[in-house]
């Protein structure tokens, strides 16, 4: 349907309680009691329209409506909500600004001031006019640059301050229009049948470039930095085979160049630097030699290197005590590994069935939502909603979870409030991706490994959790009648994931039901490659002579520094906010949904009523 949407099931339910339907379920349709168009006609047909399990496409067999369409068309129709960035493309419901809303209806033109300065740059007033440069309102010195989409819809809006002096102007030389989708600028000027794309930071660059006469020069939206782009221009960019990365030069390395090497597999090439004559940008290079230089850029630019060969002096010196690292909330544990779980590697999660090694994991992941890392998650023996359910209550803590006493079944539940769980729910919205588990019987399965790359890719996300081993097996097509082997594959190629992009992989596995091995690492279930590829392995369960709701947290395998903690140390468990914790540790820590946020004051004792 959209590169921004893929029907779920769930969302065909949730349209019809959005209007109150009365449905019933034939074969693979949802069928409605009355039409959302027609409403049934004046003879009120009943069970006229359906919507289609399988593909969410709908349609009324009234033939005075015969209304067809899908879950975009429903949404954009009825106002009802799909998603965040399906309202931030197709703008439903106002989801942009007014300002947003009376530049994208108007037609804009060019203005002189805007021509004036742009001829001040190098760039012409025919250049200028294709890309409808303006200036705002209002204004006489902010400069307008639009864009658009390949298909000529404004999506975003950038401004600069063309009067703007560092240190001596206020405010900010460039931003942004408000809740605008972030788009490639120029993708509304590209040819497609030529499939190579000039990809630049700033906007006068590209118009640089395209004044000399190359054609897909587009630039990225909020700098060197700013790849929020890349999930909504993903299927577009993929229209390319080539990819010339001109970058801003600056210390002696081109801006852009190693983030796009990342996440694009077509061929990457970038322009030498030593064409850059010292300068910063192409308009610069424009400004100071011409036309020329430009083309030479442009003719010149050489492929990124994908040989698997690299001189040992090449290869970066680093401070092993100073990669960068995932906090995880457990003092002792990130006091070990000098500052948390390493990236670049796989850290393994091991313990038997039942003993809370998942709850570990979980609050890892929300250490590294706190601490800004976008996350992936597939928990391969939970349905999206327990996780969800479980994930809330550890984010939460104890401080705003209600506690009620059943009077049925004589005992103690926990619940978060909803106030609280829409603010939590706002917290991670853009933080943490689920593998989704309602996989309708008969859909084709997808990969783990090849979900968790076009995460990275795509999301940006830096650390993933594979909750557990066993059942993301089941989604792996490797051709191997040895399940020892088909373990061996995907543990490999889930460490060359973490190396090629330095992503954190928590990893979970269970511990051998019945083990006389003293070595924690040899108590794991399956092939040896499983603990021997891992940069650290943790184990996590019962022990002798502690307390039921107690556990052991021991390091036995911890590669960059070798410390270890085979002993143990002791954590407890909070059965309310499902938090763990050990000596030292804050169970009551606040995470960042809490912050900046009044909240009304909570009964001490906060015991409610059975609230249904």
């Amino acid at each position: 349907m959209s590169e921004l949407y893929e029907f779920k099931q769930e969302d065909a339910f949730r349209f019809a309680n959005s209007i109150m339907a009365q449905t019933k379920i034939k074969g693979k349709e949802l069928h409605f009691q009355y039409c959302p168009y027609c409403n049934g006609g004046k003879k009120r047909d009943k069970f006229t329209f359906s919507i289609n399990l399988n593909d969410g496409r709908h349609t009324c067999l009234r033939s005075s409506c015969s209304v067809k369409g899908n879950m975009i068309t429903l949404s954009r129709d009825m106002g009802f909500e799909l998603s965040e960035d399906f309202l931030r493309y197709y703008n439903v419901d106002n989801y942009n600004s007014s300002h947003f809303r009376k530049f994208k209806e108007a037609h804009i033109q060019s203005k002189d001031k805007a021509i004036e300065f742009l001829n001040s740059r190098g760039i012409s007033e025919n250049v200028c006019r294709q890309y409808e440069l303006t200036i705002k309102d209002g204004t006489e010195n902010v400069l307008v640059f639009p864009f658009k989409d390949y298909d000529g819809q404004l999506r975003f809006i950038k401004y600069r301050n063309i009067e703007f002096v560092k240190g001596v102007t206020d405010g900010s030389k460039e931003w942004c229009e408000r809740n605008c989708m972030p788009i490639l600028f120029g993708m509304n000027n590209c040819n497609l049948e030529n499939k190579t794309l000039i990809l630049t930071e700033g906007q006068l660059d590209s118009l640089s470039v395209t004044e000399c006469g190359f054609e897909n020069a587009v630039s990225v939206p909020t700098g060197m930095n700013g790849f929020t782009w890349v999930p909504h221009c993903w299927d577009w960019i993929h229209n390319f085979e080539k990819i010339i990365v001109f970058g801003d030069y600056e210390n002696g390395k081109i801006s852009l160049l190693d983030e796009i090497k990342k996440r694009f597999k077509m061929s990457i090439y970038h322009v030498r630097e030593e064409d850059y004559l010292d300068c910063k940008d192409a308009n610069e290079i424009l400004l100071k030699h011409g036309r020329e230089q430009i083309n030479k850029c442009i003719t010149n630019a050489e492929p990124v290197p994908v040989n698997n060969i690299i001189s040992l002096a090449d290869v970066e010196s680093v401070n092993i005590f100073e990669m960068p690292k995932l906090k995880t909330g457990i003092k002792k544990l990130d006091y070990l590994l000098y500052g948390g779980l390493p990236f670049g590697g796989i850290t393994l999660i091991a313990g038997k069935p039942g003993e809370g090694k998942s709850t570990v994991a979980s609050q890892i992941i929300i250490n590294a939502i706190e601490n800004n890392h976008k996350c992936f998650v597939y928990s391969g023996e939970l349905p999206n909603h327990t996780f969800k359910a479980w994930m809330d209550f550890q984010i939460a803590g104890d401080k705003y979870i209600r506690k009620y006493q059943d009077s049925k079944w004589k005992d103690t539940r926990y619940v978060v409030d909803e106030k609280y769980t829409k603010k939590i729910n706002n917290w991670y919205s853009d933080k943490c991706f689920l593998y989704d588990n309602n996989i309708i019987e008969g859909d084709e399965k997808e990969s783990i490994v090849k979900t968790v790359e076009e995460s990275i890719c795509q999301y940006g996300t830096e650390v993933i959790l594979i909750d557990n081993l066993m059942t993301a097996l089941d989604l792996e097509e490797v051709q191997s009648f040895d399940k020892y082997d088909k373990q061996s594959l995907f543990v490999k190629r889930l460490t060359k994931l973490a190396l090629k992009y330095n992503v954190l992989i928590l990893l979970v596995a269970h511990k051998r039901k019945n083990n006389f091995s003293t070595n924690d690492n040899d108590e794991i279930s399956g092939s040896g490659d499983i603990s021997n590829l891992a940069m650290v392995t943790l184990s996590y369960g019962k022990g002798k002579d502690i307390h039921e709701s107690q556990r052991l947290l021991k390091v036995s395998k911890n590669r960059l520094f070798g410390k270890l903690e085979t002993n143990g140390w002791l954590m407890n468990y909070d059965d309310a906010s499902k938090r763990i914790y050990g000596d030292g540790d804050d169970v009551n820590v606040e995470y960042g949904w809490v912050k900046g946020i009044d909240f009304e004051d909570i009964p001490e004792d906060k015991e409610w009523e059975i609230p249904f």
